[in-house]
């Protein structure tokens, strides 16, 4: 079967879209023979794999194609060439046959292959008797797809794909080559437009920043030593458990002496036993997943399969996750799937079409971030990240996702004017495509992982949130595990900014929470997004002199922790930090020297303490039965007082004092006579408070105790009999 003469043209010149068809091994009238490009060997003959020679081949075009009959049975080859006086071996990619099956096809047209990330992308796997590396990328839009990398001298016509063209996936094996290799896609668009080289969106390694190609690796650790750990929260209700949060920014929570990024053993050597030491039970990181731009915190990510190379290899933050749930703590990350950067290596018009985005930026494009919008209707780029969602809870074994930005994946108006959007096919502005989507990843990990947990960081009052998403379920039904509660967290800080005198005319920003505060499963949320862009830190946000506002922010935090829902702390909150956080620097460690910063710390690790033993406090977190006001229309004096109970459990008395002025005989009603002990006081002098307390206990009579309450303090009674 001799090429046509354009054929072979465009062969040579990388532009042929089935080099398959013309290269490899194939059967003549006169029986097999080979065809092969070899640019600069002069002589090549053909070996099998074990070895045996196998034929030799002439040299048809000076460019380097050859061909010649073989021996034996349809076989891979390799070629030994020859030029020059010296020789080398050339493993022939294109007599190896395709990885992917008729299987995956079916999957993957139907957007249901819960296995993608096995598939596609780049996998060193050995492959008809050679081992190799197989590269599989979606590009239905595609004239031709080539690979290009350290080991093709990035030349784009030595290894063009070969295509699947019921599904548009573009794959190829190539042999001799393995991990560490350094990769990209060369797309040629159906235009002829040759798009900028592309990172594989699978791929599981990337180089650092602002170098942007992909490397073969293979993701997560081949053996894991956490089963106790991840079957204690495969059989637990997470709602009925303490759920106490550290979020933390990966590359600011401490830096090396050169200020350059902590490994991930370097964290796992440092952060795990401080958050330990702390008492918090889950770490909650800020996106981990490759991004280009260091600003964006990694909320705009162009490797999703891929934990950043700022930190080291991605077995290394396996390692962290391993070591984390030996020492008792989950771990959470911040996923994206709202949205996505336009870097041109990236995901934006991918093949030279709206592949992964949508063409119309009223529907495709994210005016607050500048990034484009994801195609939630669109079976493969669901399932594109669905699959992602499954990935990180298989090969990391984290415990939780945190999805960010789910307000602006329901809306078709989000952030937009009259005119900037397009409604759904009823007319209406939800974005039922995003809706179907979250349902699937929620149903999916649910599914597969149940000691997984979903977290949304949803702004609006969207209904169901949290309600299981099992097909029968209102369409609204999200199926998250839990919801952060922004509005907890703005009227809360709202409120303790104001000046105590004026508080009493603002009490409503504390008890308007409790009315909607079992409507959902709620986390309470004091996250790095209230602490950055001039908004300063916790502690100048709270009103008064500097030790009024720590008062303010001992009182706060043990108002929170006494306060039905999950708890989420920033890092550097804990020790009161003063400066807002900034992603260029490490936290300011020097400040707990100071006693009134490690008062703080102090406090917080109590009340985490309290919190985990305490089943009054964590037990009934997002259930209205673990609640309930004992006095809520005390404005004039701005005192607050709650009772936190579960079954069978020894209640909690919640009292908080939002004023400079200490109450002595202050009259509290307890559901219970008999003493109650002092659990909790955040005016103790460990603390850094002025000491003012009930020495330990309080006798309720008829249905009451009379207790002193510290200045800006919170204080907690637990009933003792």
């Amino acid at each position: 079967m001799k090429p046509s003469p354009s054929a072979l043209e465009a062969l040579l010149d990388g532009t042929h879209a089935d080099p398959f068809s013309l290269l490899g091994v194939f059967d003549g009238p006169s029986g097999r023979f080979a065809r092969a490009l070899l640019p600069g060997a002069e002589t090549a003959e053909a070996h099998a794999l074990d070895g045996k020679a196998l034929g030799t081949l002439t040299k048809v075009d000076p460019r380097g194609l050859f061909e010649g009959a073989i021996d034996g049975p349809r076989q891979p080859l390799r070629y030994r060439c020859e030029a020059w006086g010296h020789d080398w071996w050339v493993a022939d990619a294109y007599s190896f046959g395709p990885v992917l099956g008729p299987l995956d096809d079916f999957l993957i047209a139907q957007g249901t292959h819960f296995r993608l990330f096995d598939k596609l992308g780049a996998h060193a796997i050995a492959h008809e008797g050679a081992d190799g590396v197989h590269f599989a990328v979606w590009a239905p839009g595609a004239r031709h797809v080539g690979v290009v990398g350290d080991f093709n001298g990035w030349n784009p016509r030595t290894h063009t794909m070969r295509r699947r063209a019921d599904i548009g996936v573009w794959e190829i094996f190539i042999p001799d080559i393995g991990k560490g290799s350094v990769y990209k896609f060369h797309i040629t668009a159906a235009d002829g437009t040759v798009q900028p080289l592309k990172a594989d969106p699978f791929a599981f390694h990337c180089e650092l920043r602002p170098a942007t190609a992909s490397i073969v690796s293979d993701p997560g650790k081949p053996e894991w030593n956490d089963d106790a750990h991840r079957a204690h929260w495969q059989n637990v209700d997470p709602r009925r458990e303490p759920i106490s949060i550290y979020e933390v920014h990966p590359g600011s929570w401490q830096r090396r002496h050169d200020n350059w990024y902590l490994s991930w053993d370097e964290l796992a050597d440092q952060l795990i036993p401080y958050v330990t030491d702390l008492g918090f039970t889950h770490i909650e990181f800020m996106p981990v997943a490759e991004h280009p731009y260091d600003p964006s915190w990694g909320y705009q990510t162009t490797g999703l399969y891929a934990p950043s190379s700022r930190f080291g290899d991605a077995a290394g933050f396996a390692r962290f996750v391993e070591g984390a749930h030996k020492a008792g703590i989950g771990v959470i990350v911040d996923w994206v799937p709202a949205h996505f950067p336009t870097d041109a290596h990236g995901l934006a018009r991918f093949d030279g079409t709206a592949l992964y985005e949508h063409a119309d930026p009223r529907l495709g494009f994210q005016p607050d971030w500048n990034t484009l919008i994801y195609n939630f209707g669109r079976n493969e780029v669901a399932a594109f990240l669905v699959n992602n969602a499954l990935f990180w809870a298989e090969r990391y074994h984290v415990d939780g996702l945190r999805v960010d930005a789910v307000a602006s994946m329901l809306y078709r108006d989000y952030s937009r004017k009259a005119g900037e959007w397009l409604p759904n096919a009823e007319g209406g502005r939800e974005n039922w495509e995003a809706v179907d989507f979250l349902r699937a990843v929620n149903k999916g990990l649910y599914g597969k992982y149940p000691g997984c947990i979903t977290i949304a960081e949803e702004s609006t009052s969207w209904p169901g949130v949290t309600r299981a998403a099992y097909d029968e379920a209102p369409r609204t039904a999200l199926g998250f595990g839990f919801k952060w509660n922004m509005g907890f967290m703005h009227d809360t800080l709202e409120y303790m900014g104001r000046d105590a005198v004026h508080r009493r005319w603002h009490h409503d920003e504390i008890t308007f929470g409790l009315v909607y505060a079992f409507d959902e499963n709620f986390v309470l949320p004091l996250s790095h997004d209230e602490v950055v862009h001039g908004k300063g830190s916790l502690l100048t946000k709270m009103s008064g002199d500097d030790w009024q506002k720590f008062a303010n922010l001992r009182a706060y935090y043990a108002f929170m922790w006494g306060y039905p829902g999950k708890k989420l702390l920033f890092m550097g909150q804990e020790f009161a930090q003063r400066r807002e956080w900034s992603e260029d620097r490490a936290l300011d460690w020097w400040l707990r020297d100071a006693p009134a910063h490690e008062g703080v710390r102090n406090l917080v690790r109590d009340l985490n303490r309290l919190y985990r033993e305490t089943p009054a406090l964590h037990a009934r977190d997002c259930e209205g039965e673990g609640f309930e006001w004992l006095i809520a229309d005390d404005a004039e004096n701005s005192v607050f007082a709650w009772l936190r109970k579960a079954p069978c459990e020894a209640p909690v008395a919640v009292i908080a004092n939002m004023t400079p002025v200490p109450h002595d005989g202050y009259r509290i009603p307890l559901p219970h006579d008999g003493r109650w002990n002092e659990v909790l006081n955040s005016d103790a002098q460990s603390y850094g408070g002025s000491g003012k307390g009930n020495l330990g206990s309080v006798l309720a009579q008829d249905g009451a105790a009379h207790v002193t309450l510290p200045p800006l303090a919170t204080v907690m009674f637990q009933f003792a009999g």
